[in-house]
């Protein structure tokens, strides 16, 4: 089994472009959970399946169909952040924007900035953001979701750190003049 370091180490060579000893997952001990336990389970359960039935709808291209169906599950749990996740999407694919931010804004906030919710709303909300060239905005979501475990997030956050890419940058080129000294001489 190898180490930390080790894994640190091979991370570096196979992926230069990460910062070093960022293991993808070495911290992330448990899957991401929504904390659902302050929900009637009857209109929990009522709720979920209306999600269901408007990601099935949004599949299928009825994108009306799929936000009346997130927006009524909103209308009966209007507390869980989930909802309001799922809101977002359909709001952003028919385009409008403003709608899906002012849903990830309700999402983030509902969740406390923990649990799944909170991940996958920070996610697209930093995208939306990047989108709009917002990317100082952008960067802070993709950090504060990669913190809950996002590895998508984890490398919006790298690319958008110029100060990140230019070390990665650095460290590439020593690891590539190590491994290949012919070459450097040759430059």
């Amino acid at each position: 089994m190898a180490s930390a370091h080790d894994k640190a180490v091979l991370q570096a060579i196979f992926n230069p472009t990460t910062p070093f000893g960022d293991v993808p997952g070495l911290n992330q001990e448990e899957e991401l959970i929504d904390d659902d336990s302050g929900f009637d389970t009857e209109l929990l359960k009522r709720v979920k399946e209306l999600e269901m039935r408007g990601v099935s709808a949004a599949e299928a291209g009825e994108l009306q169909a799929a936000l009346q169906l997130f927006s009524q599950a909103v209308h009966i749990l209007p507390q869980r952040a989930a909802a309001y996740n799922n809101r977002a999407q359909a709001l952003r694919l028919l385009g409008d924007t403003a709608g899906a931010l002012q849903d990830l804004d309700q999402a983030i906030s509902l969740s406390g900035g923990t649990g799944r919710s909170a991940c996958q709303a920070l996610v697209q909300r930093g995208l939306l953001r990047r989108l709009a060239s917002q990317n100082d905005e952008a960067r802070e979501d993709f950090e504060k979701a990669a913190a809950l475990g996002s590895e998508f997030a984890r490398q919006q956050a790298v690319l958008l750190n110029p100060y990140a890419a230019l070390c990665n940058k650095m460290l590439s080129e020593v690891i590539n003049n190590l491994c290949n000294p012919d070459l450097a001489e040759m430059q």
